[in-house]
């Protein structure tokens, strides 16, 4: 593993990221899965592959939450100290 990836999954594991994304997660997976599947949910008919979408629901705000705050520290990690 390079140096750049093992500092990126590193970061991605980080306590604070990792929270910040469980909570992004749960809120935008909830209002995706009621919006694709509430109908489903409400009066059955949910099958094996709804389950599976409605988990990629979950994983997909989970993982863009996780990149966005790791490029984010990176960024920031990046920058000159300012002088005071």
């Amino acid at each position: 593993m390079t140096p750049g990836l093992q500092v990126w999954h590193r970061l991605a594991r980080r306590r604070d990221i990792v929270l910040r994304a469980v909570r992004v997660a749960l809120l935008v997976g909830t209002v995706l899965a009621l919006i694709n599947h509430g109908d489903k949910l409400i009066y059955g008919g949910m099958q094996t592959s709804d389950y599976l979408k409605i988990l990629l629901t979950y994983l997909v705000p989970y993982c863009v939450s996780t990149y966005s705050s790791v490029q984010t520290v990176r960024f920031d990690e990046s920058k000159p100290t300012e002088l005071v």
